[in-house]
């Protein structure tokens, strides 16, 4: 009994409905995790309590939160140029065509194709040779009923946006890093001045103690002493230079150009101290940090992968139609409507035994969202604690830059007093390079507490997410 063709699509529209409804409950929806997030960042003196979220230092372009132009610039060149941000932006590119396909997967494939079929029967069997020409369309679509493409769609996009983040993570520990280095380069300029200066002074002072030594003032041990320390603080001008041309092929190659200098204009006791940085709250890391949302992502598109192995787990209906001409002889298939054939088929496959690998495939996606979930929560309490790390690490370093600029002021008065006493013989000369030596320390000891400041400020910046803008 032959069904007529309007019973079979009424039938067929009736079934695609029940399955569609019935296909509600297969994929799971995202959920965000629900993280316990504080309402302020531990020994945040500089973060305050119902801050907005908007207020914090984060959202300012790396331009306006530097004060010095010079390194703007050096970190527009690394931007520009730095090798593993271009990598990064690459994977950008790359995932971006995977992330354009998937939003096809929902079209019919279309091939067009011709063949010739030549069969050439065996003696005993039919004794003509039969030639069939034809030229067909063939389309196929998979009818997404339990959401299985769109969700290889969704997590497509949840990896395409999580490249994007990762590379947003890759600039701003670049400019992070830029500003480390140059801030470095400053401390060294400042600490090869002062060791220039004392060498100055302790080559002043050997002489004043020769004269003396030569007036039996003092023993050739004296002279012997300060000689030393003199040529102990020459020896120290090799090693910072060294460290000056480390630091400014690093920060060259950062900027994706071959070793070379560096210029600056600027002196690291010139910088402006703007330390009232606001912070904001911590909640707003899940949208300023982007390894924060390259973590939430990532669980995206965990459960978008879940999503998909469970759709596997059901009936797949796949409908095909093909078209074409046909003909015996190549000169017929224009012979129309007699050459032309035509093909419709729906197919309905639901697995039955894979050997478990479905199964296994789906419980293993679910066990990578669960990992996914945990890593994201890992990602949020980790940037919490850096940007809390920072902010400590602020308050306390500018206790310690005014103790040492104290200390400094101190020892530098002492040393200007014994070599008044010396003079006068009220002083020993231990006590004038016991002078020397301290007053040196302290000046390259208040200059590093200095790199140290600013290098906080700048890690407080990319810990809040700073620096992508």
């Amino acid at each position: 009994m032959r069904i007529p063709v309007k019973d079979l699509i009424k039938g067929a529209v009736h079934f695609l409905l029940l399955i569609s409804l019935s296909a509600c409950g297969v994929t799971s929806e995202y959920k965000k995790p629900d993280v316990a997030v504080p309402e302020s960042y531990r020994g945040g003196l500089i973060s305050a309590k119902g801050a907005l979220a908007d207020s914090s230092v984060a959202m300012l372009p790396y331009s306006s939160f530097f004060a010095d132009k010079t390194l703007c610039l050096l970190i527009d060149s690394a931007v520009a140029n730095n090798i593993d941000l271009q990598v990064a932006l690459k994977n950008i590119d790359y995932v971006h065509q995977t992330l354009n396909s998937s939003k096809l997967g929902l079209l019919p494939t279309l091939n067009v194709g011709v063949q010739n079929t030549r069969t050439n029967p065996s003696e005993n069997g039919a004794k003509t040779n039969i030639d069939d020409y034809s030229a067909s369309a063939t389309s196929s679509w998979e009818v997404d009923i339990w959401g299985k493409i769109r969700s290889r769609s969704r997590s497509a996009l949840a990896s395409y946006l999580k490249t994007q983040e990762a590379a947003k993570a890759v600039r701003t520990r670049l400019v992070a890093d830029v500003a480390s280095g140059y801030y470095n380069l400053l401390m060294l300029d400042v600490q090869l001045e002062s060791s220039k200066k004392n060498l100055a002074l302790a080559d002043t002072t050997v002489k004043m103690i020769a004269l003396q030594y030569d007036a039996g003032q003092v023993t050739s041990l004296a002279v012997q002493q300060q000689e030393a320390l003199k040529q102990s603080i020459e020896g120290s001008l090799p090693a910072i230079e060294q460290k000056i041309a480390v630091q400014e092929n690093a920060l060259s190659i950062l900027c994706g150009r071959m070793p070379g200098a560096i210029e600056r204009d600027q002196a690291l006791f010139t910088i402006k101290e703007i330390d009232d940085l606001p912070s904001g709250i911590p909640s707003a890391l899940l949208q300023n940090r982007p390894d924060v949302r390259a973590a939430e992502l990532a669980l995206r598109g965990a459960y978008a992968d879940m999503g998909e192995a469970k759709a596997t787990l059901y009936p797949s209906l796949t409908v095909t139609a093909a078209g074409g001409v046909e003909a015996f002889k190549a000169s017929n298939w224009f012979t129309l409507p007699g050459s032309i054939f035509g093909l419709v088929q729906g197919a309905v496959l639901q697995p039955i035994f894979q050997r478990g690998q479905l199964k296994a495939k789906y419980e293993q996606s679910k066990i990578k969202r669960d990992q996914s979930e945990l890593e994201f929560k890992q990602a949020l309490l980790k940037a919490v604690g850096e940007v809390s790390n920072a902010l400590v690490t602020l308050e306390k370093i500018k206790s310690q830059e005014l103790i040492a600029a104290q200390r400094l002021a101190t020892l530098q008065g002492a040393l200007s007093n014994a070599g008044l006493l010396f003079r006068s013989g009220m002083a020993t000369y231990l006590e004038v390079i016991v002078s020397q030596s301290n007053a040196l320390q302290a000046e390259l000891t208040l200059a590093d507490i200095r790199r140290q400041h600013l290098a906080a400020k700048a890690e407080l910046y990319r810990s809040l997410g700073g620096g992508w803008r």
